[in-house]
């Protein structure tokens, strides 16, 4: 029975295929009958599956790989949340079936979201990354094949890179304090998170393709109807910008003093730094981003703190102990 291997078609040459490659190749045979041909240029709100995806592997020093997934919610605006167990694991043990992945997925296209180290020896090996919601069951399969190679050049060009920042490096960031926290429902946590990036001041405006809000959009740099954008535009704002999002756990719960400033996700209609016209707001002092989180219910959440550069990215991650 043949199957296909989940990766955005466009990593390496036609980027604008991606999300739709993404799609329609997860499907495998025996699980859900996937998108039907007549429903593949129909966004939806809600009630539509999460598909993982395979991005690729590079190689360690060491000899050993690391390969690399992503994610598209197939949603415009539901947050998905599905626990580690049969309906998101990463097989075969002993890489999981918990690997480091997301439980909580954001809208649309999210990518190079967790990485899995394999040996040097693995071969030709697989490793499945299976997601089942909304009553679809979808797969990538990892494999160390030639084709799946990345390297900085490529990354860059998945995030609209076209060769004017080879070489560039990730921001680095740093939160402070303890990786895994105690704390109570009700209780105020501050998070306080260092991050920098080697561009040049002068190279902080916006990339090609942007430009200055137009009449049709409003003040946030919201798209007008009849002018929504789609998950093929690759291009981001230029400058060094931070948020916080909820990795693990469900959303609901975690509340941020002051609210995050714009989404973290690739919403290009408007309100995220994919969108037309946005601009990074300036950063903080010391470059130090500082927020509160409070938890409404117990749990085990996992809060990842992004630093984003117009090519590149770093995370850190924290997790919460939350009882009454």
């Amino acid at each position: 029975m043949k199957r296909e291997l989940c990766r955005p078609a466009g990593a390496r040459s036609v980027v604008l295929l991606a999300a739709a490659m993404a799609i329609v190749v997860c499907q495998t045979p025996g699980d859900a009958q996937g998108v039907r041909r007549d429903d593949q240029n129909l966004t939806y709100v809600r009630g539509q599956s999460v598909v993982p995806i395979y991005y690729g592997w590079d190689e360690n020093p060491d000899g050993t790989f690391n390969m690399y997934f992503s994610y598209i919610n197939r949603n415009w605006q539901e947050e998905v949340d599905i626990p580690i167990g049969p309906d998101n694991n990463v097989q075969p043990a002993p890489f999981g079936p918990d690997a480091g992945q997301p439980t909580h997925f954001l809208p649309r296209q999210n990518r190079l979201v967790f990485q899995t180290k394999v040996p040097k020896d693995f071969g030709t090996k697989e490793i499945v990354w299976t997601l089942t919601s909304h009553g679809q069951t979808n797969r990538a399969y990892g494999v160390l094949k030639p084709g799946y190679l990345v390297d900085d050049v490529l990354i860059q060009h998945e995030f609209g890179g076209q060769g004017e920042f080879r070489g560039r490096k990730p921001p680095t960031i740093k939160v402070e304090g303890e990786k895994e926290r105690n704390v109570k429902v009700g209780q105020s946590v501050q998070l306080a998170a260092v991050a920098t990036d080697d561009a040049a001041p002068q190279a902080r405006g916006r990339r090609g393709g942007g430009g200055p809000p137009s009449p049709t959009r409003g003040s946030g740099g919201e798209i007008g109807p009849g002018q929504v954008g789609g998950d093929f535009v690759r291009n981001t704002s230029a400058g060094l910008w931070f948020l916080w999002i909820v990795y693990r756990g469900p959303s609901g719960p975690v509340q941020f003093d002051p609210p995050m400033p714009f989404k973290a996700w690739e919403d290009q209609r408007g309100g995220s730094p994919w969108a037309p016209g946005f601009q990074v707001p300036p950063p903080p002092p010391g470059n130090k981003w500082v927020y509160n989180v409070t938890f409404s219910e117990p749990g085990t959440y996992v809060l990842r703190a992004v630093a984003h550069s117009p090519v590149t990215f770093a995370y850190e991650n924290i997790t919460f102990n939350v009882t009454r």
